[in-house]
């Protein structure tokens, strides 16, 4: 069985292909932008065309554009070549590709956004959202997460704030999916935004 798995809800542009839980290729770019340029030529670039059995998607939460070109990759090839999509959580992603040490639980921070990170909490063994996703300023992320391991692109910050604790730049890798526990990654291929959008309706 292949799995496709597509990720674009952060900075980075990444794909893989795994066949039976083992990954053939992968491709991962930091692009900051444009996902929808790169995404298509570097699937295509995988073996067989990036052509698989499921595919998995990032839902989020991240860029609000990358979030949307991702899923919608996902979902029209996942028409096209008549397969299941499901999607996963960015920072259950990063959580599972981050070395943890002897650490129980960590948290995951990335940039949000208008001064906002998302965070959350997991527990190692087995692998388990610990929190709820959560929106904050960094002195209210600092305050509501304790535990001493910090990882993501937000890391840094949120101990630089806190005072304690060891900060680990970590990021989204569509090669660490297959490490998702399955109940995490077989969520629905929706956007998981983790805030109010930007734009708001016209009065």
């Amino acid at each position: 069985m292949r799995q496709l798995v597509i990720e674009t809800a952060t900075a980075a542009c990444s794909v893989a292909l795994f066949e039976d839980g083992v990954l053939i290729a992968a491709t991962h770019e930091e692009v900051g932008r444009g996902h929808a340029e790169w995404l298509i030529p570097m699937i295509g670039a995988l073996p067989g065309k990036g052509r698989a059995d499921e595919i998995l998607v990032d839902c989020g939460p991240g860029s609000f554009t990358g979030v949307r070109v991702g899923i919608a990759a996902a979902r029209g090839l996942g028409l096209g070549w008549k397969v299941p999509v499901h999607g996963f959580s960015s920072l259950a992603l990063i959580a599972a590709g981050a070395d943890w040490g002897a650490e129980p639980t960590l948290a995951v921070a990335i940039n949000g956004g208008h001064g906002q990170l998302f965070v959350q909490r997991f527990e190692r063994a087995p692998m388990r959202p610990a929190s709820d996703l959560a929106s904050l300023v960094p002195a209210a992320a600092a305050a509501r997460f304790a535990d001493r391991l910090v990882i993501g692109n937000a890391a840094a910050l949120l101990i630089d704030v806190r005072g304690l604790g060891e900060a680990r730049e970590a990021d989204a890798r569509a090669s660490a999916a297959i490490a998702i526990p399955a109940a995490l990654r077989t969520l629905p291929p929706t956007p998981i935004y983790g805030r109010a959008p930007d734009a708001k309706p016209m009065p």
